[in-house]
């Protein structure tokens, strides 16, 4: 059985504007922990948010890329990663 985790206090500066613009909302803590949690589940999971590869995931990212593609939808606009290898005579995936 895991032990419980203690719960922690994270604290961050907040100009005024951010400060006025949160002003009004009933329960800030909440609200920034869910703006958090979904900050965290959008994450690029090669650069873990940060925008940028280091050398050695580049070196993975051209290996990975010589077999997959990034396309945009045709329906919904969005980039997504497509493998080229169950391209074949079906023409896509």
């Amino acid at each position: 059985m895991k032990p419980n985790r203690k719960e922690g206090t994270i604290t961050f500066k907040a100009d005024a504007k951010l400060t006025d613009l949160m002003a009004g909302i009933p329960n800030r803590s909440e609200f920034i922990r869910g703006a958090i949690l979904a900050a965290l589940d959008s994450t690029c999971p090669l650069c873990r948010g940060t925008g940028i590869l280091t050398p050695t995931q580049k070196l993975h990212w051209e290996r990975f890329s010589e077999t997959h593609t990034v396309e945009e939808c045709e329906s919904c606009h969005a980039y997504h990663l497509v493998c080229d290898a169950g391209r074949g005579a079906q023409g896509g995936v």
